[in-house]
């Protein structure tokens, strides 16, 4: 095992800190075990010398690495998140570290029908011979993103260690509920003083992505009729059975996450609460180019109406709100972002894989809140599940590149 820069046993630890976020939490953050873990690596920057390394009340860390050069050079942020989903357990994680892995399947040990293979994550075959962590069976991993949070942890330490190596005023943030999509909710964004701004929260060892979804979320209520139904000949109209005719009349061989890939956006239903008399269903809209939101909704639109015109006494109302933007916006207002970027990858023995997110992150509200933010790659995989694995020379590398990208923005 490799290790150079001690990634492997930070994420080691810090996956062992349940940071489970809740979405039906009202506070920030929505869970005050992330703290736990924020503590943590508080403590460990003020070991390293990194004596502004601050934790506010909302569960954000905020910590400088100072410049070492003598011209000014523009503040850069690495940002990281320390929750994880909601989608799989991540209390008492076991993370085994599976050494010079030879590509034979993993059957993790407290669940042995839990297998990964390559025939089932095909970047796996790119990574034999490396030494891969993965939990034990019964939890998520949680290297999203934790994977991120030891890479920028692993680069801090490397700097204060490395007095020589050049770079410009690095701020470090660490922030809370990106999982749920509230993030940024409450940063403090004249308190982080960047000017630009990486997420360290990718995939696959040498990507890139700058570019996400454009998101909006739908509600639509729907009021039907209750009567007894002793009686109700001629007088209930059931709100689920509206619903489901609505649900039933939207496309299933396209626009849905289950069939679209790559740049396809889609129309996704995510909860649904009815009884007789009422019932409300969420939507989340998803597509790369903003505009193609407005056809998504049209289509909602239209569909409520024709099935509740098969529905006399039924009435419907639909809401539609903004999550996030497509980041792309704004960084092709600023090249340079991502040009450092792969310019760092490359330096790092890499190349450059530009990869499109199928969702959001922080970096994505960032980037519409003044502080463009593109993504780079840590070797997460297979998220959000208990076959979540990393590799850790895909850590490896991604601590080299943000040290590359220091010395490309310290140039001035």
């Amino acid at each position: 095992m490799i290790d150079s820069f001690g990634v492997a046993g930070r994420l080691m630890r810090y996956v062992q800190v349940d940071t489970q976020s809740d979405p039906n939490s009202k506070t920030t953050p929505s869970t005050e075990k992330q703290k736990d873990l924020s503590r943590m690596l508080v403590k460990e920057l003020h070991a390293m010398g990194v004596s502004d390394a601050e934790l506010d009340s909302f569960g954000y860390v905020y910590a400088t690495i100072p410049s070492n050069v003598s011209h000014d050079t523009p503040v850069i942020c690495l940002c990281a998140h320390v929750d994880t989903a909601p989608d799989c357990s991540g209390t008492d994680v076991k993370p085994i570290l599976h050494t010079a892995w030879d590509g034979s399947p993993i059957v993790l040990p407290d669940d042995p029908s839990q297998v990964i293979s390559i025939e089932q994550h095909p970047y796996l075959k790119e990574r034999i011979g490396d030494d891969i962590i993965t939990a034990s069976g019964t939890t998520l991993l949680g290297a999203d993103d934790k994977a991120g949070v030891a890479v920028i942890m692993s680069a801090a330490a490397y700097w204060m260690q490395h007095p020589d190596v050049p770079r410009g005023r690095i701020r470090i943030l660490f922030t809370p509920d990106e999982e749920i999509g509230r993030g940024v909710d409450k940063l403090d964004i004249p308190k982080l003083g960047a000017h630009y701004a990486y997420t360290l929260d990718g995939s696959e060892r040498g990507s890139l992505e700058d570019e996400t979804f454009s998101a909006d979320g739908v509600t639509v209520n729907i009021q039907g009729i209750s009567a007894h139904p002793g009686s109700a000949k001629g007088k209930m109209v059931n709100a689920m059975k509206v619903a489901a005719a609505f649900l039933e009349a939207l496309p299933k061989d396209r626009l849905t996450p289950e069939t679209t890939e790559y740049r396809q956006g889609f129309i996704h239903p995510v909860e649904f609460i009815g009884q007789a008399e009422t019932a409300k269903i969420s939507f989340i809209l998803r597509d790369f180019e903003t505009k193609k939101l407005d056809d998504h909704f049209a289509l909602l639109e239209n569909t409520l109406a024709d099935t509740i015109r098969n529905f006399p006494g039924a009435s419907v109302n639909i809401s539609r709100r903004e999550q996030y933007r497509n980041m792309k916006e704004v960084l092709d207002l600023h090249p340079k972002v991502v040009a450092y970027a792969s310019e760092a990858i490359k330096k790092a023995g890499m190349s450059v894989r530009m990869l499109p997110i199928r969702g959001g992150t922080d970096g994505s509200r960032m980037s519409f809140m003044g502080l463009p933010c593109p993504n780079i790659f840590t070797g997460e995989m297979a998220l959000h599940s208990k076959h979540e694995y990393v590799s850790v020379q895909d850590m490896e590398k991604s601590v080299q590149t943000v040290i590359e990208l220091a010395k490309l923005w310290a140039q001035g």
